[in-house]
């Protein structure tokens, strides 16, 4: 018996603390969630019967698991979660830029999630923080940067970029932006076709819409190197100064890449610092056969990479990687003399100075697992792989009357639409938009679809080595039937 409520309360949160952390627990559940994981991976990646997706409207999702009993088993819970999702190992999803993961960087995260050490300083991360430094240390290599070269990794393109862009403009613009805020009109060229997350990145910085120069594509959706001087000039002219170029590889709505190797000497001959966002494709640089997709990659002051497009690892995680591995310390200049102690060298170890998370998870486990246990050519095969399948579901396209390409594709996105002669543009848009609609709420096949100069594309990322060309085949047939039903 307890003698007092104080007694009783504290023993029942004593129980309920140790159940919640108990190893035999964990062990039990933690055997039956992989069991469930690899039937899952197993029925995605063999039984092609089974749906990319079951679509759920977002208000009766919402009611479902509002109204969700949470007296049910742990292994029930996990089942309804793999129903509710889609699923990446399917070879029928070929949707957005996210890998299925490799099984291993599955269970890396696992052994991150377990340990749990922060990494803002090198006493909470001792060991992922060294193998961050090797990771960085051996892409920069891969890319073709000298020993200089250094990088650290992050938590998605997004803020990569964001990150990238901040350290052009310390080393670039004159004036400490950090320390006294923007006085001057500044500003950065890009591609009409890159990705939003510059756009958002530059209005973060405070340059609004005036200082983000967005140079217009050709034909192919390339960023037009011609219209570079003349674009420059009249923003000095506008009393802009122009700190960046942005070059991307690819752009994620088309999968084309800028040529890199002109944007680097426009870039060079202006003094100005070049980016490239190779979130979805910087890995091309792996590919013996893509390789030349990248050329002039190793000119860019910075780069980033995700892991978790075209490396196979989980969300999120990107590599950002400078040129000189010293601008990469001059972004942030904060202070905080509980965590970070002056140096009179650069402390590569102490990654709060250099990223914007003070607190980051053990993202270097997957890439450091990946490249020691696999080697480089792993990331050879999967990038080659699928820009192989992209290349053949262009071929297939071109020669099918009903289609229609918006451009040759070179990577593994594929941006295509229904073409029918006797429609309107108008009707047409409305037809691949319904097809597109369609397919989600079939949930057999899943694709996403853009628009391009007012054209809506349907758009597929092919994103798992295993999705074959008969797969493509029948997604296509699936179209055309589609499309005469809806046409009805």
């Amino acid at each position: 018996m307890f003698s007092t409520t104080e007694d009783f309360d504290g023993q029942m949160e004593e129980s309920l603390l140790h159940r919640l952390y108990a190893p035999e627990e964990f062990r039990k559940n933690g055997h039956a969630l992989i069991d469930l994981l690899a039937d899952h991976m197993q029925e995605s990646l063999k039984n092609y019967k089974n749906k990319a997706i079951v679509y759920q409207e977002p208000q009766d999702e919402f009611e479902f698991w509002k109204q969700y009993k949470t007296s049910t088993s742990f292994e029930a819970f996990n089942k309804e979660v793999i129903a509710r999702c889609v699923h990446l190992h399917n070879p029928k999803y070929l949707g957005h830029q996210i890998s299925p993961p490799a099984p291993i960087t599955a269970l890396s995260s696992l052994l991150n999630a377990v340990l749990n050490n922060g990494m803002g300083i090198y006493e909470m991360g001792m060991a992922p923080t060294a193998m961050e430094r090797v990771v960085c240390k051996e892409m920069c290599e891969i890319i073709g940067f000298t020993k200089e070269a250094d990088g650290f990794l992050t938590s998605g393109g997004t803020l990569a970029n964001l990150t990238a862009l901040l350290s052009a403009r310390s080393k670039i613009v004159h004036t400490n932006v950090w320390e006294n805020g923007n006085s001057s009109k500044l500003a950065v060229m890009v591609s009409a076709e890159a990705h939003y997350c510059i756009d958002r990145a530059a209005r973060i910085m405070g340059l609004g819409s005036e200082g983000i120069i967005k140079v217009t594509v050709n034909k192919d959706f390339e960023i037009r190197t011609e219209q570079l001087e003349l674009q420059f000039k009249k923003a000095k002219e506008s009393g802009l100064e122009v700190f960046a170029l942005i070059g991307s590889a690819p752009s994620t709505a088309t999968g084309i890449y800028d040529n890199l190797e002109r944007l680097a000497l426009f870039a060079e001959q202006k003094k100005i610092w070049f980016h490239v966002d190779g979130a979805h494709g910087g890995a091309a640089v792996f590919s013996k056969k893509y390789k030349h997709l990248v050329k002039g990659i190793e000119q860019a002051d910075s780069i980033a990479i995700d892991g978790h497009k075209m490396m196979m690892m989980p969300s999120i995680t990107t590599a950002l990687l400078f040129k000189n591995g010293k601008n990469a310390h001059q972004t942030f200049q904060q202070k905080a003399d509980y965590l970070l102690e002056e140096s009179l060298e650069e402390d590569w170890y102490n990654l709060a100075k250099r990223t914007f998370e003070c607190t980051k998870y053990m993202m270097s486990l997957h890439w450091y697992i990946l490249l020691r246990f696999y080697g480089k050519s792993v990331f050879d095969s999967f990038v080659t792989t699928l820009y192989d399948l992209g290349s053949e579901m262009g071929e297939i396209l071109a020669q099918d009357t009903n289609f229609e390409l918006a451009v040759k594709p070179v990577s593994n996105i594929v941006c295509f639409r229904i073409i029918n002669p006797k429609q309107s543009e108008e009707n047409l848009n409305m037809l691949n938009a319904a097809i597109r609609e369609s397919l989600l709420k079939d949930g057999t096949y899943y694709i996403v679809q853009t628009k391009l100069n007012g054209i809506i594309y349907l758009r597929c990322t092919i994103m798992n080595p295993f999705t074959s060309k008969k797969i493509i085949k029948d997604l296509l047939q699936q179209i055309k039937v589609k499309a005469r039903e809806l046409s009805v």
